[in-house]
């Protein structure tokens, strides 16, 4: 998921494919994304943090809230249509600071300037797979522990700074198809496991994906929801979407 792996081959491929029109023929039509059940207040921040999977092609150097080409062409982007029309009264700003290749140290690195800055009151966070799949490709050392408790401890600042936030923890996923090979495991497993304690310890809303594709894959095999195991195509990204919308209430 870096720009150096053989994978962004894949994402590149999936990201000039797939094109804003077709995220939001999707977004109107079989993807049918429920409306947020709750309210928002106005003038709320609702801000995507993670790796390529979030950041899905975005233009980073379109600095504004609520632009499709700075969503990104993903499950932000696709969340975002469903809340701003939903929301359309109340100035919500809605921003999605993913970065491709970022592991959780990276995320410790740009916290300030890219999550805290930002003042968010809706932080959802999907961040795991490089913490091990760089293992494999670029001699990364992390460990679990390493993974659990840098990620911890980001959403323990996060909550210092901003009482009262709701954080999203959406689960890392991968599929048994593509770049993902028996070599993942047990170790990504493990990972998993340990996002969904941190999301436990800090409060936030766990967002079980990788059972959701397990789920999936029964109805269309591993490379319709992400041809490479790791990047989601157009439908992967909808599902991601549907249980975010799905799951968190605002």
């Amino acid at each position: 998921m870096s720009d150096d792996t053989p994978s962004d081959i894949t994402r590149r491929d999936f990201l000039a494919s797939a094109g804003a029109t077709v995220a939001l023929a999707g977004l109107a039509g079989d993807l049918r994304l429920p409306a947020p059940r709750g309210r928002l207040k106005s003038g709320s921040v609702v801000l995507f943090q993670g790796d390529s999977i979030t950041d899905a092609g975005r233009k980073r150097e379109n600095a504004n809230p609520n632009q499709a080409d700075a969503l990104g062409l993903g499950y932000p982007l696709l969340i975002a249509a469903s809340i701003l029309h939903a929301h359309a009264e109340q100035g919500i700003k809605i921003w999605n600071r993913g970065v491709s290749g970022n592991k959780v140290p990276d995320l410790a690195a740009r916290w300030q300037g890219d999550t805290l800055d930002l003042q968010p009151d809706v932080l959802s966070i999907l961040i795991g797979v490089n913490d091990f799949w760089h293992k494999l490709l670029n001699g990364y050392t992390g460990t679990v522990r390493d993974y659990e408790s840098g990620f911890a401890a980001l959403l323990d600042q996060t909550r210092a700074a901003r009482p009262g936030i709701k954080l999203v923890v959406i689960e890392p996923f991968v599929l048994h198809t593509g770049s993902v090979t028996d070599q993942w495991f047990p170790e990504f497993d493990e990972r998993r496991a340990a996002a969904r304690r941190v999301a436990e310890g800090a409060g936030a809303r766990f967002l079980p994906a990788q059972r959701m594709f397990d789920e999936l894959i029964r109805r269309a095999p591993p490379s319709y929801w992400a041809a490479d195991g790791v990047h989601p195509t157009v439908a992967g990204h909808g599902a991601i979407a549907r249980l975010w919308l799905d799951n968190v209430n605002l």
